[in-house]
């Protein structure tokens, strides 16, 4: 914050520049729930596509080392690879649910703030070594609000997985007198039922914590009038400058308009305050194009660039104005204006022959 400034002060929402600037700090809106559930979306996934198999090479170890416990010879090293190849075979499966769960954290973060690498947050900075400031951050507002979501978050997932459990109670209790591979199918679908019953409440936990963190960022973000002045002076320039800029560019403008008229071949006019220069070649150009138009001066201008150079002018009020106001310089005028225009040609062109024939 500006040196005297104070956080009432900034009521107006923050720019893009702004946000962009935040983000290349590493500073966006960013919910740990939202990994979190897609962790636990990746769980289910594993839970119910890969645990036939992980359950398969599980019942297919065990039965190595308790069926056929007798025939395993344990001299020579033979227990070291029956174990290397029980673990390697559970490693694989299980190694691949690891990969799986870690993607989808790493997709929990994109899909909130997309790509980004930024070495802000892990630079060294004293005041996260300064344990009163560490004292604050946890007893702060924010450190509080955290301590309040965690203790929410635990309740509500406990009550959804009480809720799932609980037609299950006496099933569970059977347990110890079932089969291995029955118990593992009951412990696979009680898993899934909890997994749903968590992912659904983890879902509206996520949201609202994102929806949080999102208006927590926009507020710290948050702008001065000042700020915002100052930020247009920088990405646009200053006003004056601006203006100096524009009126160069329009000064450069007409002399470029100013340099067309003596290839004109008439200049139609509202004797002081309009004239068009159109320049018309027969079989050149396919209708007539404006190319100089002005008022007051300019107009004036014109008509002088026009009597040195010997183009005709031809007054002609409401042809003037109207051609001046739909006629784009260094393009055709408008089609409802061919008729008047050629008449204006013809005219010229007859006075020229004329001329010639004298």
């Amino acid at each position: 914050m500006a040196e005297g400034e104070d956080k009432s002060e900034k009521t107006e929402q923050p720019s893009q520049r702004k946000l962009q600037k935040a983000r290349e700090k590493g500073d966006v809106p960013k919910s740990q729930e939202i990994p979190g559930w897609f962790v636990l979306a990746a769980g289910l996934g594993v839970i119910g596509i890969m645990s036939p198999s992980l359950a398969a090479a599980l019942a297919e170890t065990l039965s190595l080392y308790f069926s056929n416990a007798h025939q395993i010879p344990l001299d020579g090293g033979g227990a070291m690879d029956l174990m290397s190849a029980s673990v390697l075979r559970v490693a694989l499966i299980v190694g691949l649910a690891f990969g799986v769960i870690l993607f989808a954290g790493v997709m929990g973060h994109y899909v909130q703030q997309g790509l980004l690498f930024t070495a802000e947050k892990i630079k060294p900075k004293l005041s996260k070594l300064n344990p009163v400031e560490g004292v604050k951050r946890i007893l702060g507002p924010q450190g509080w609000m955290n301590f309040v979501k965690g203790i929410g978050k635990m309740a509500l997932v406990a009550v959804a997985i009480s809720i799932a459990l609980w037609p299950r109670r006496d099933t569970l209790a059977t347990l110890p007198t079932m089969e291995l591979m029955s118990v593992i199918a009951l412990l696979r679908d009680a898993a899934i039922s909890l997994i749903i019953a968590a992912l659904i409440v983890y879902a509206l936990i996520a949201l609202a914590d994102y929806a949080f963190q999102r208006q927590q960022f926009i507020q710290r973000n948050k702008m001065s009038r000042k700020e915002l002045r100052d930020e247009f002076k920088d990405t646009e320039g200053d006003p004056h400058v601006r203006a100096k800029l524009r009126q160069i560019r329009q000064e450069r403008a007409q002399k470029r308009m100013m340099a067309s008229v003596p290839d004109a071949a008439v200049v139609v006019t509202n004797p002081t305050h309009y004239a068009v220069a159109l320049k018309y070649e027969q079989g050149i150009t396919p209708a007539p194009v404006c190319v100089a138009k002005g008022v007051d001066k300019t107009a004036l201008k014109i008509r002088e660039i026009a009597e040195e150079h010997g183009i005709p002018i031809v007054e002609d009020p409401p042809l003037a104005r109207a051609l001046h106001a739909t006629a784009d310089v260094d393009d055709i005028i408008p089609v409802e204006h061919y008729a008047a225009v050629a008449k204006v040609i013809g005219y010229v062109l007859s006075l020229s022959n004329r001329g010639r024939g004298r």
